[in-house]
């Protein structure tokens, strides 16, 4: 009896051992279950964030992609511009210095010439792609080309005076009998000067004038002759009167062509043109926008910065002394007129000077493909 109760004793004991260890290894079972399940969860989560950080290095890369190739667009085309000495130049002089320093959103060749004729032969030539030129010859150089040239905008407006020691002088009738000297025959200076003459009753024969090849010339004349007349553009209208302390601007030829009665358009002075060819590729048409944006900001700088312009200006030798550009800058009319308005002033000048000598712009007035349209 002893001998069976020990054997189911026994039993007992080794089957609630088992009970045991099944208990215990389906809480391990159990415990692991969920660490692993953890453990995946971490993995999942951290994967995850690994995922969206890589995800946003990839966008920021992409995006600094797309900036490189976009400045790399706009700067991979190099644009030659040409201008003359004088305040079309002076208003570019901003956009000059920042190419300079790398700080331009587009690239350029910048050639500055002394005499208008120079200009036109590098437009001809295809020397340059932009050239900064009197109104009138922009319409010449139309009809030279075969229609192969468009006006981006006006540059300058009037910056034509008489310049004299005489204060008897106050309109355009008191030249008469005298002698002015003035340089560009056959350029907007003298078209725009013979054309008042006219419109107040005065011919070739009422004024005698005497043309220099240069502003500069002129400027020597009247420091060597006190009683001389000259007609002179912005900046060497400063320069004279700081040569000679008894010369005054006597007559704006802004406000005596404005003036007249039933005048048409504006005194024009510069404009910007571009090869129609440069214009016709579609890469190189996106750069000359950039340009066209850069300039508007060029002159926009030279009004609102006058002294720091006037180094600039000295720098680039337009004007010997920046104190003598930094008194010039406020009477360049440094403009930077595109689109409708621009065809409205340009077209109204060019219609005068038409009337008064179709040679002066090419023999005819320039169709609607002259006046150049950003798309």
């Amino acid at each position: 009896m002893k001998k069976v109760l020990s054997m189911v004793m026994a039993c007992a004991i080794t089957a609630a051992a088992l009970t045991g260890c099944s208990s215990a290894a389906s809480e391990s079972k159990t415990t692991e279950t969920v660490t692993t399940a953890e453990t995946t969860a971490e993995t999942v989560k951290a994967e995850s964030a690994e995922a969206e950080t890589t995800k946003a290095v990839e966008t920021e890369a992409a995006k600094e992609t797309a900036a490189e190739t976009s400045k790399a667009a706009e700067s991979d085309v190099t644009l030659r511009v040409g201008s003359m000495k004088g305040p079309t130049t002076m208003g570019l002089v901003s956009l000059m210095d920042k190419h300079d320093k790398g700080e331009a959103k587009g690239a350029y060749e910048f050639t500055m010439v002394t005499a208008a004729d120079e200009l036109m032969g590098k437009v001809v030539s295809g020397d340059v792609d932009i050239a900064l030129v009197p109104a009138n010859l922009a319409s010449i150089l139309y009809q030279k080309t075969k229609q192969n040239i468009q006006v981006l905008n006006i540059n300058t407006l009037g910056v034509l005076y008489v310049v004299a020691a005489d204060d008897s002088i106050q309109s355009i009738p008191d030249l008469k009998g005298k002698t002015v000297y003035m340089t560009g025959k056959g350029t907007t200076p003298d078209y725009a000067f013979h054309y008042l003459l006219a419109q107040n009753g005065m011919g070739d024969g009422d004024v005698t004038i005497e043309y220099k090849s240069e502003a500069a010339e002129v400027a020597a004349v009247l420091k060597e002759q006190p009683d001389a007349i000259g007609l002179l553009p912005q900046p060497f209208v400063t320069v004279a009167m700081a040569q000679n302390e008894n010369l005054k601007m006597v007559l704006d030829l802004t406000k005596e062509w404005d003036g007249l009665e039933g005048s048409s358009g504006s005194l024009v002075t510069g404009v910007t043109v571009c090869r129609k060819d440069v214009l016709e590729d579609p890469h190189k048409a996106e750069a000359v926008k950039v340009f066209m944006e850069e300039h508007g900001e060029s002159a926009d700088f030279a009004n609102a910065n006058p002294e720091e312009t006037a180094g600039l200006v000295a720098a680039a030798g337009i004007i010997e002394k920046a104190p003598i550009a930094q008194k010039a800058l406020p009477y360049c009319s440094i403009v930077c007129i595109g689109g409708d308005e621009m065809k409205e002033l340009l077209s109204g000048y060019l219609q005068v000077l038409c009337d008064q000598d179709p040679s002066s712009i090419g023999g005819q007035l320039p169709d609607d493909g002259f006046y150049y349209s950003v798309q």
